[in-house]
């Protein structure tokens, strides 16, 4: 078939996510048929390097054939079973890997299927876990301006994205939100280090005044996605950590984006040497295959809720928690990590991009162009109406999948871009911005 038939009954039958159907008659679906290394291709053989490794769930390129393999090996033992009172080997190896990962601080796994029931559940379990310490007062969040933290209920009342949030806003509890270093809006010469300490008092008070009633400050660790790709310092990290041991908050590190060597390190929050009381995984952790999260904790939370009363124990479940397809592709990525020297490659290719990028970095019109570990971003000055939308057709053009939020373009691609893809990403988006956003 080709890409018409698709797309016809696409619209027709499916539902498609965080998506206005109607610009489909004017920007029409691209029908993908298969999936080789950082590309992907269409029904009528027309290929797209991916950019944005397909919503940054796909670290070592589509249809990658260790984690394929492992997969199917893993079908043909254990498909799925339910993991109250039962246990199976993917589950059990994935969760001790991980947590020694985090050097055995964060002991203990929680699993679940995609970030946003990560979030729910981290919420959930340091409320609980307050209320078994006898602080039942304890029932209130704090997150960062920009947050982005999911789409269910209680994720979106620590998420600060107005297009997410307010059309559902009478149905959440209301958060309480700090300003985040984000250099783009420091004050006039304002250094980064002064405005990180700024950002960092303004937590500081608010914990001073409201800490009988904050049970957790949740975080996306140096990057934040959604909210566009805002990049902070890793000292922010480090200081609320201390200020979260301070006035007893928890401290939750989202990194369902950032995990997995996005950032530079494997878990973002080592480049601030610090760790988290919960820890949030998804995305990458199957390396794009399958649908799967985590929630690793530290032993005190666990012990909180260790009893013989059942209602102190954590009331949460979910039917395919621990899948054993999922966490047999996660310990195959793992295994990629164990391979070979991910970052120290990713740092190569990373510099080539740099170099490369320098023309785009000059025009007139991109402003603050960043990069933490494989995420680059920048903003378009002469963006115009429907930017967005027009930018990622005219990629599309090019043989690139980009996907801008408002004036905002990032990439952030596969770890398996060789320096052929890595010229396409950057001269391709420079002559899709040509086509949209010349002054």
């Amino acid at each position: 078939m080709s890409n018409r038939d698709w797309v016809g009954r696409s619209l027709a039958a499916v539902w498609h996510p965080c998506t206005q159907i109607q610009r489909h008659e004017r920007f029409p679906l691209v029908p993908l048929a298969r999936g080789e290394g950082a590309w992907l291709f269409d029904y009528d053989g027309r290929r797209y390097l991916d950019a944005v490794s397909s919503w940054w769930v796909n670290l070592f390129g589509h249809c990658q054939p260790k984690i394929v393999a492992a997969v199917n090996e893993q079908l043909g033992r254990l498909e799925h079973a339910m993991l109250a009172g039962f246990a199976h080997a993917p589950a059990v190896e994935l969760a001790e890997r991980l947590s020694a990962r985090c050097e055995g601080r964060l002991g203990h796994a929680f699993f679940a299927s995609d970030g946003a029931s990560a979030t729910e559940i981290a919420l959930k379990m340091a409320f609980h876990y307050w209320r078994n310490r006898g602080h039942e007062g304890k029932h209130r969040y704090v997150s960062l301006a920009g947050s982005y933290h999911g789409e269910t209920l209680g994720a979106l009342s620590v998420t600060d994205v107005a297009l997410f949030r307010d059309q559902y806003a009478p149905l959440l509890r209301p958060g309480m939100q700090v300003p985040v270093p984000d250099p783009r809006y420091a004050l006039p010469g304002e250094t980064a280090e002064a405005q990180t300490a700024r950002c960092l008092r303004t937590l500081e008070e608010l914990f001073a005044r409201d800490h009988a009633e904050i049970a957790a400050l949740i975080v996306e660790p140096l990057v934040q996605g959604a909210g566009g790709m805002a990049m902070y310092s890793p000292a922010y990290l480090s200081g609320a950590r201390s200020l979260c041991d301070r006035f007893d908050v928890l401290l939750i590190a989202d990194e369902i984006a950032v995990g997995f060597g996005r950032t530079g390190s494997f878990y973002a929050c080592q480049q601030a040497g610090i760790w988290p009381d919960l820890m949030l995984l998804s995305k990458g952790i199957t390396g794009g295959f399958l649908p799967l999260s985590v929630v690793l904790a530290t032993d005190d939370i666990f012990r909180a809720f260790y009893d013989t009363d059942v209602a102190r124990g954590f009331l949460h479940s979910h039917s395919y928690s621990g899948n054993p397809l999922a966490c047999r592709a996660a310990l195959a990525t793992l295994d990629l990590f164990a391979e070979r020297d991910v970052l120290a490659d990713n740092a190569r290719i990373g510099a080539h991009i740099d170099e490369r990028a320098r023309a785009l970095r000059a025009r007139a019109d991109v402003r603050h162009f960043r990069r933490c570990g494989m995420i680059w971003a920048f903003e378009v000055d002469s963006a115009g109406p429907d930017f967005a939308q027009r930018l990622f057709a005219a990629a599309l053009e090019q043989s690139l999948l980009l996907r801008p939020m408002a004036n905002t373009v990032y990439w952030m691609p596969p770890y398996v871009l060789s320096e052929a893809d890595a010229d396409h990403m950057v001269d391709a988006t420079c002559r899709a911005l040509d086509r949209v956003a010349s002054p």
